[in-house]
C-alpha cells in the first residue's frame, strides 16, 4: 500500500447490495452514502457504486459499495461482482412478500458465486411502512437464524437502521480481515524459522565435512 493511500484509509471494503428490484437498495445506498433519499423510482441499470469513507474503532475504513439490478435481465452481469464483495447486504421489502420469498434464491446466488467466508447481512427494508407491512420482523428474524447470517430492518425514508446495517457489517468484515492477518502472520514467522533452521544445519554439515 503507498504512502498516499495508507494517509487516506486503513482498510479498504467491497459491499454489495442485492434483492429483487423495488426493494429500495438504491434508496439505501443514497441514504448512506449522500444521507438524501427520492421517492422517485429508478431501476438501476446493471450496477452502479458509490464511495464513503468512515470511522471505525479509530480506523479510516473505505467502503466502495456496489448496487446491483434486480431484474433477471441483468443477473449474468451482475453476478461477476458476487467474487470480488466483501460483505453482501441482502435486502427485501417487508411490504412485498415475494421480495421475501425470494430471499432463499438470492442467497443460493451467493452460495454460489462468492467468495467463501463472505459477511452477509438480511436487510428488512421499509420498516416505517407499517400499515403495509406483510412481513413480520419475527419472520425476517427467522429466516436469517436459519441461514445463519445477520438481520436487520431499515427504512432509508425514515432513516432507521441505515447506519447501523453498514457500520455493523463493515466491522464485521474489519474483524475477519485482521483474524486472518493475524493467522497468517504466525505461520509466516515458522515458514522463515524453518528456513533459518535449515540454512543453519546445511552449513553445520559443511562444517562436519570439512
Amino acid at each position: 500500500m503507498s504512502t498516499a493511500k495508507s494517509a487516506s484509509y486503513d482498510y479498504l471494503i467491497k459491499l454489495l447490495l442485492i434483492g429483487d428490484s423495488g426493494v429500495g437498495k438504491s434508496c439505501l445506498l443514497l441514504r448512506f452514502s449522500d444521507d438524501s433519499f427520492t421517492p422517485s423510482f429508478i431501476t438501476t441499470i446493471g450496477i452502479d457504486f458509490k464511495i464513503r469513507t468512515i470511522e471505525l474503532d479509530g480506523k479510516r475504513i473505505k467502503l466502495q459499495i456496489w448496487d446491483t439490478a434486480g431484474q433477471e435481465r441483468f443477473r449474468t452481469i451482475t453476478t461477476a461482482y458476487y467474487r470480488g464483495a466483501m460483505g453482501i447486504l441482502l435486502v427485501y421489502d417487508v411490504t412485498d412478500e415475494r421480495s421475501f420469498g425470494n430471499v432463499r434464491n438470492w442467497f443460493s446466488n451467493i452460495e454460489q458465486h462468492a467468495n467463501e467466508g463472505v459477511n452477509k447481512i438480511l436487510i428488512g427494508n421499509k420498516c416505517d411502512m407499517e400499515d403495509k407491512r406483510v412481513v413480520k420482523k419475527e419472520q425476517g428474524e427467522a429466516l436469517a437464524k436459519e441461514l445463519g447470517i445477520q438481520f436487520m430492518e431499515t427504512s432509508a425514508k425514515a432513516n432507521i437502521g441505515v447506519e447501523e446495517a453498514f457500520f455493523d457489517l463493515a466491522r464485521d468484515i474489519k474483524k475477519r480481515l485482521i483474524d486472518t492477518q493475524q493467522t497468517q502472520q504466525p505461520r509466516q514467522r515458522e515458514e522463515v524459522h524453518l528456513d533459518n533452521n535449515a540454512g543453519s544445519s546445511t552449513k553445520s554439515n559443511t562444517t562436519c565435512c570439512q
